[in-house]
């Protein structure tokens, strides 16, 4: 049986998908690290609507609003 081998999201380096690869489906640490400060900059997004649910509407403020 052979085994599944994906690129690491980040760098491009080959990982294996098996239990050894600790960090997958990234091949280290920092570069899971660096993911996830793309996620958290922003610079990575789901694209879709900002708008929020109707149950939502009355409970919070709309995000895009201008604070004073």
């Amino acid at each position: 049986m052979s085994r599944l081998v994906v690129k690491c999201p980040t760098c491009g380096k080959p990982v294996s998908w098996d239990e050894n690869a600790k960090w997958r489906p990234f091949c280290s640490d920092r570069c899971r690290l660096i993911d996830l400060g793309e996620w958290a900059s922003e610079s990575h997004r789901i694209p879709g609507d900002r708008k929020l649910p109707d149950e939502f509407i009355d409970e919070q403020t709309d995000p895009d609003e201008d604070k004073d």
